[in-house]
Protein backbone atom coordinates (compact mmCIF):
# COMPACT_ATOMS: atom_id res chain seq x y z
CA UNK A 1 0.00 0.00 0.00
CA UNK A 2 1.69 3.01 -0.88
CA UNK A 3 -0.17 5.32 1.21
CA UNK A 4 -1.63 5.24 4.61
CA UNK A 5 -5.47 5.74 4.68
CA UNK A 6 -7.80 6.99 7.10
CA UNK A 7 -11.20 5.93 8.43
CA UNK A 8 -12.59 8.95 6.67
CA UNK A 9 -12.01 7.41 3.31
CA UNK A 10 -13.68 4.22 4.82
CA UNK A 11 -16.58 6.18 5.41
CA UNK A 12 -16.63 8.18 2.33
CA UNK A 13 -15.97 4.55 0.89
CA UNK A 14 -19.52 2.90 2.67
CA UNK A 15 -21.52 6.12 1.94
CA UNK A 16 -21.03 5.75 -1.60
CA UNK A 17 -21.46 2.01 -1.57
CA UNK A 18 -24.75 2.52 0.38
CA UNK A 19 -25.98 4.64 -2.30
CA UNK A 20 -24.80 4.08 -5.46
CA UNK A 21 -24.07 7.60 -6.03
CA UNK A 22 -22.12 10.23 -5.52
CA UNK A 23 -23.90 13.04 -4.96
CA UNK A 24 -26.18 11.83 -2.36
CA UNK A 25 -23.61 10.18 -0.39
CA UNK A 26 -22.10 13.15 -0.32
CA UNK A 27 -24.88 14.96 1.28
CA UNK A 28 -25.06 12.27 3.96
CA UNK A 29 -22.12 13.24 4.65
CA UNK A 30 -22.66 16.95 4.38
CA UNK A 31 -18.95 17.47 1.96
CA UNK A 32 -19.33 18.52 -1.32
CA UNK A 33 -19.38 15.95 -4.13
CA UNK A 34 -15.63 17.15 -5.40
CA UNK A 35 -14.18 16.10 -2.03
CA UNK A 36 -15.87 12.97 -1.83
CA UNK A 37 -14.69 12.01 -4.89
CA UNK A 38 -11.04 12.90 -3.88
CA UNK A 39 -11.52 10.26 -1.04
CA UNK A 40 -12.54 7.51 -3.38
CA UNK A 41 -9.64 8.08 -5.47
CA UNK A 42 -7.00 8.70 -3.12
CA UNK A 43 -8.33 5.17 -0.78
CA UNK A 44 -8.03 3.32 -4.79
CA UNK A 45 -4.98 4.68 -4.79
CA UNK A 46 -3.82 4.18 -1.17
CA UNK A 47 -5.40 0.39 -1.90
CA UNK A 48 -4.12 0.03 -5.85
CA UNK A 49 -7.65 -1.24 -6.72
CA UNK A 50 -10.84 0.17 -8.90
CA UNK A 51 -13.48 -0.08 -6.32
CA UNK A 52 -16.22 1.49 -8.06
CA UNK A 53 -17.65 0.87 -11.98
CA UNK A 54 -18.85 4.32 -12.90
CA UNK A 55 -21.55 5.09 -15.58
CA UNK A 56 -24.19 7.35 -15.98
CA UNK A 57 -26.21 5.35 -13.38
CA UNK A 58 -24.04 5.72 -10.36
CA UNK A 59 -20.85 3.69 -8.68
CA UNK A 60 -21.17 -0.26 -8.59
CA UNK A 61 -18.93 -1.54 -6.82
CA UNK A 62 -16.31 -4.16 -8.25
CA UNK A 63 -15.18 -7.82 -6.75
CA UNK A 64 -12.87 -5.22 -5.23
CA UNK A 65 -14.92 -3.20 -3.80
CA UNK A 66 -17.10 -5.83 -2.62
CA UNK A 67 -14.25 -7.77 -0.71
CA UNK A 68 -13.56 -4.09 1.09
CA UNK A 69 -17.46 -3.47 1.59
CA UNK A 70 -17.24 -6.36 4.30
CA UNK A 71 -13.70 -5.58 6.18
CA UNK A 72 -15.14 -1.62 6.47
CA UNK A 73 -18.58 -2.80 7.61
CA UNK A 74 -16.37 -5.04 10.37
CA UNK A 75 -14.20 -1.47 11.21
CA UNK A 76 -17.09 0.36 11.18
CA UNK A 77 -19.09 -2.00 14.36
CA UNK A 78 -15.66 -1.64 16.13
CA UNK A 79 -15.65 1.88 15.59
CA UNK A 80 -19.38 2.50 16.97
CA UNK A 81 -18.20 0.06 20.10
CA UNK A 82 -15.19 2.36 20.44
CA UNK A 83 -17.85 5.03 20.59
CA UNK A 84 -20.67 3.77 22.98
CA UNK A 85 -18.50 1.33 25.43
CA UNK A 86 -14.89 3.24 25.79
CA UNK A 87 -15.52 6.44 24.62
CA UNK A 88 -18.56 6.98 26.63
CA UNK A 89 -21.02 8.21 24.58
CA UNK A 90 -23.99 7.37 26.86
CA UNK A 91 -22.86 10.52 29.24
CA UNK A 92 -23.96 12.53 25.93
CA UNK A 93 -26.51 12.16 23.61
CA UNK A 94 -25.43 14.22 20.41
CA UNK A 95 -25.20 13.66 16.74
CA UNK A 96 -27.97 12.93 14.06
CA UNK A 97 -30.61 9.91 14.14
CA UNK A 98 -32.64 8.85 11.63
CA UNK A 99 -36.21 7.28 12.06
CA UNK A 100 -37.38 5.54 9.04
CA UNK A 101 -41.26 4.95 9.38
CA UNK A 102 -43.91 4.31 7.20
CA UNK A 103 -45.96 7.36 6.33
CA UNK A 104 -49.06 7.81 8.48
CA UNK A 105 -47.67 6.55 11.48
CA UNK A 106 -44.54 9.19 10.93
CA UNK A 107 -47.05 11.90 9.39
CA UNK A 108 -49.98 11.46 12.34
CA UNK A 109 -48.09 10.12 15.10
CA UNK A 110 -44.62 10.79 15.20
CA UNK A 111 -44.28 14.35 13.86
CA UNK A 112 -46.24 16.23 16.67
CA UNK A 113 -44.01 14.77 19.38
CA UNK A 114 -40.88 14.38 17.95
CA UNK A 115 -40.44 18.16 19.14
CA UNK A 116 -40.28 16.73 22.70
CA UNK A 117 -37.26 14.52 21.89
CA UNK A 118 -34.94 17.53 20.47
CA UNK A 119 -36.44 19.43 23.86
CA UNK A 120 -34.66 16.71 25.76
CA UNK A 121 -32.04 16.00 24.06
CA UNK A 122 -30.96 19.69 22.07
CA UNK A 123 -27.82 18.36 20.65
CA UNK A 124 -29.60 15.45 18.91
CA UNK A 125 -30.37 16.12 15.47
CA UNK A 126 -33.19 14.44 14.14
CA UNK A 127 -34.15 13.34 10.60
CA UNK A 128 -37.44 11.58 10.18
CA UNK A 129 -38.30 9.70 6.85
CA UNK A 130 -42.14 9.23 6.78
CA UNK A 131 -42.63 7.33 3.58
CA UNK A 132 -44.08 4.59 2.44
CA UNK A 133 -41.39 2.14 1.75
CA UNK A 134 -38.77 -0.76 3.54
CA UNK A 135 -36.16 0.79 4.59
CA UNK A 136 -32.03 -1.33 4.95
CA UNK A 137 -30.23 -0.84 7.75
CA UNK A 138 -27.74 -2.48 6.47
CA UNK A 139 -27.09 -0.08 3.37
CA UNK A 140 -27.57 2.60 6.38
CA UNK A 141 -31.21 3.76 4.81
CA UNK A 142 -32.26 4.71 8.69
CA UNK A 143 -30.32 4.21 11.74
CA UNK A 144 -34.00 2.98 13.07
CA UNK A 145 -36.58 1.54 11.19
CA UNK A 146 -40.40 1.05 11.92
CA UNK A 147 -41.71 -1.94 10.02
CA UNK A 148 -45.21 -3.67 9.52
CA UNK A 149 -43.12 -7.00 10.38
CA UNK A 150 -40.11 -8.66 12.10
CA UNK A 151 -37.43 -8.94 9.67
CA UNK A 152 -35.65 -11.88 12.00
CA UNK A 153 -32.32 -10.93 10.60
CA UNK A 154 -29.43 -11.81 12.92
CA UNK A 155 -27.72 -8.63 13.05
CA UNK A 156 -30.65 -6.81 14.07
CA UNK A 157 -32.84 -5.77 16.80
CA UNK A 158 -36.29 -6.00 17.08
CA UNK A 159 -38.64 -4.53 19.25
CA UNK A 160 -42.23 -4.65 18.57
CA UNK A 161 -44.08 -1.21 19.20
CA UNK A 162 -47.67 -2.37 19.71
CA UNK A 163 -50.95 -3.60 18.08
CA UNK A 164 -52.61 -0.86 15.96
CA UNK A 165 -56.34 -1.25 14.52
CA UNK A 166 -57.52 -0.16 10.97
CA UNK A 167 -61.30 -0.50 10.01
CA UNK A 168 -63.22 0.90 7.08
CA UNK A 169 -63.77 4.89 6.80
CA UNK A 170 -66.11 7.15 4.64
CA UNK A 171 -66.46 11.29 4.77
CA UNK A 172 -68.73 12.47 7.54
CA UNK A 173 -70.61 14.87 5.34
CA UNK A 174 -71.61 11.90 3.03
CA UNK A 175 -72.88 9.44 5.67
CA UNK A 176 -75.83 9.32 3.37
CA UNK A 177 -74.40 7.57 1.37
CA UNK A 178 -73.15 4.89 3.62
CA UNK A 179 -76.33 4.23 5.92
CA UNK A 180 -77.28 1.36 3.55
CA UNK A 181 -74.21 -0.71 4.53
CA UNK A 182 -75.48 -3.39 7.02
CA UNK A 183 -72.96 -5.95 6.07
CA UNK A 184 -69.65 -6.66 4.37
CA UNK A 185 -71.40 -7.42 1.22
CA UNK A 186 -72.79 -4.39 0.68
CA UNK A 187 -69.78 -2.22 0.77
CA UNK A 188 -69.58 -3.79 -3.04
CA UNK A 189 -71.53 -1.47 -3.95
CA UNK A 190 -69.81 1.42 -2.67
CA UNK A 191 -66.56 3.20 -4.58
CA UNK A 192 -63.03 2.60 -2.24
CA UNK A 193 -59.86 4.02 -2.26
CA UNK A 194 -56.68 1.99 -2.00
CA UNK A 195 -52.86 1.52 -2.45
CA UNK A 196 -51.73 1.08 -6.13
CA UNK A 197 -51.97 -3.04 -6.23
CA UNK A 198 -48.23 -3.05 -7.80
CA UNK A 199 -46.36 -0.34 -4.89
CA UNK A 200 -47.88 -1.96 -1.99
CA UNK A 201 -44.35 -2.10 -0.58
CA UNK A 202 -45.25 -4.72 2.00
CA UNK A 203 -48.07 -7.83 1.97
CA UNK A 204 -49.60 -6.26 5.80
CA UNK A 205 -50.90 -3.69 3.75
CA UNK A 206 -52.70 -5.63 1.10
CA UNK A 207 -56.23 -4.80 2.71
CA UNK A 208 -59.56 -5.14 0.64
CA UNK A 209 -59.61 -8.84 -0.10
CA UNK A 210 -60.08 -9.27 3.29
CA UNK A 211 -62.96 -6.89 3.75
CA UNK A 212 -65.20 -8.29 0.73
CA UNK A 213 -64.59 -9.41 -2.84
CA UNK A 214 -65.14 -7.62 -5.49
CA UNK A 215 -64.52 -4.32 -4.21
CA UNK A 216 -65.08 -1.31 -7.36
CA UNK A 217 -61.65 0.83 -6.51
CA UNK A 218 -61.99 4.74 -7.55
CA UNK A 219 -58.82 6.04 -6.70
CA UNK A 220 -55.23 4.35 -6.22
CA UNK A 221 -52.24 6.35 -4.08
CA UNK A 222 -49.39 4.56 -2.91
CA UNK A 223 -49.47 7.34 0.01
CA UNK A 224 -51.72 6.38 2.96
CA UNK A 225 -52.31 10.85 3.92
CA UNK A 226 -53.09 10.89 0.54
CA UNK A 227 -55.94 7.88 0.66
CA UNK A 228 -56.99 9.73 4.06
CA UNK A 229 -57.81 13.36 2.75
CA UNK A 230 -59.62 11.81 -0.68
CA UNK A 231 -61.80 9.99 1.49
CA UNK A 232 -62.10 13.15 3.84
CA UNK A 233 -62.88 15.25 0.75
CA UNK A 234 -66.00 12.03 -0.23
CA UNK A 235 -64.00 9.80 -3.02
CA UNK A 236 -64.93 6.76 -1.78
CA UNK A 237 -64.17 4.26 1.60
CA UNK A 238 -60.90 3.30 2.21
CA UNK A 239 -59.06 1.19 5.53
CA UNK A 240 -57.36 3.66 7.60
CA UNK A 241 -55.91 3.04 10.82
CA UNK A 242 -58.10 3.80 14.05
CA UNK A 243 -54.73 6.22 14.85
CA UNK A 244 -55.28 8.44 11.80
CA UNK A 245 -59.32 8.44 11.14
CA UNK A 246 -60.84 8.24 15.14
CA UNK A 247 -61.18 11.53 16.64
CA UNK A 248 -60.94 13.53 13.20
CA UNK A 249 -64.65 14.57 12.80
CA UNK A 250 -64.22 14.73 8.68
CA UNK A 251 -64.21 10.68 9.00
CA UNK A 252 -67.08 8.12 9.84
CA UNK A 253 -66.78 4.28 10.66
CA UNK A 254 -68.81 1.92 9.02
CA UNK A 255 -69.63 -1.12 10.85
CA UNK A 256 -66.86 -1.38 12.99
CA UNK A 257 -68.31 -4.67 15.08
CA UNK A 258 -67.99 -6.66 12.21
CA UNK A 259 -64.85 -5.24 10.13
CA UNK A 260 -61.57 -4.83 12.35
CA UNK A 261 -58.23 -5.53 11.70
CA UNK A 262 -55.48 -5.85 13.36
CA UNK A 263 -51.65 -5.18 12.48
CA UNK A 264 -48.24 -4.38 14.33
CA UNK A 265 -45.28 -1.90 14.23
CA UNK A 266 -42.10 -3.39 14.78
CA UNK A 267 -38.89 -0.86 15.36
CA UNK A 268 -35.54 -2.32 14.10
CA UNK A 269 -31.74 -0.82 15.09
CA UNK A 270 -28.65 -2.55 13.89
CA UNK A 271 -27.29 -4.78 16.35
CA UNK A 272 -24.07 -2.18 15.80
CA UNK A 273 -25.33 0.79 16.58
CA UNK A 274 -28.33 -0.02 19.35
CA UNK A 275 -26.13 0.63 22.35
CA UNK A 276 -25.30 4.28 20.83
CA UNK A 277 -26.16 6.71 23.01
CA UNK A 278 -28.42 8.76 20.21
CA UNK A 279 -30.07 5.39 19.03
CA UNK A 280 -31.04 4.24 22.79
CA UNK A 281 -32.57 7.50 23.50
CA UNK A 282 -34.22 7.74 20.83
CA UNK A 283 -35.52 4.24 21.14
CA UNK A 284 -36.76 5.19 24.73
CA UNK A 285 -38.42 8.12 23.19
CA UNK A 286 -40.60 6.03 21.21
CA UNK A 287 -41.40 3.44 23.33
CA UNK A 288 -42.85 5.78 25.94
CA UNK A 289 -44.83 7.81 23.51
CA UNK A 290 -46.70 5.30 22.23
CA UNK A 291 -46.95 3.91 25.48
CA UNK A 292 -48.15 7.10 26.50
CA UNK A 293 -50.92 7.10 23.79
CA UNK A 294 -52.99 4.61 25.60
CA UNK A 295 -56.20 3.49 23.49
CA UNK A 296 -55.47 5.83 20.23
CA UNK A 297 -54.16 2.30 18.43
CA UNK A 298 -56.53 -0.09 19.90
CA UNK A 299 -59.52 1.89 20.74
CA UNK A 300 -61.75 -0.89 20.34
Amino acid sequence: MSKPFDWDLLRSFLAVARSGKLTLAARRLKVDHSTLSRRIAALETSLKAKLFDRSLNGYTLTLDGERLLAEAERIEAAVMTIQSEIAEESTAVSGTVRIGSPDGFGTCFLAPRIGALAERHPDLDIELVATPRSFSLSKREADIAIGLSNPGHARLYTLKLTDYELGVYGAAHRVRDWQDVAEAADLQRKPFVSYIDDLIYTPELDYLPLIARALTTRMKSSNLMAQAEAVAAGAGLAVLPCFLAEGDARFTRLLPDKLRLIRTFYMSVHEDTRKLARIKATMDFLVEAIRSAGQRFLPG
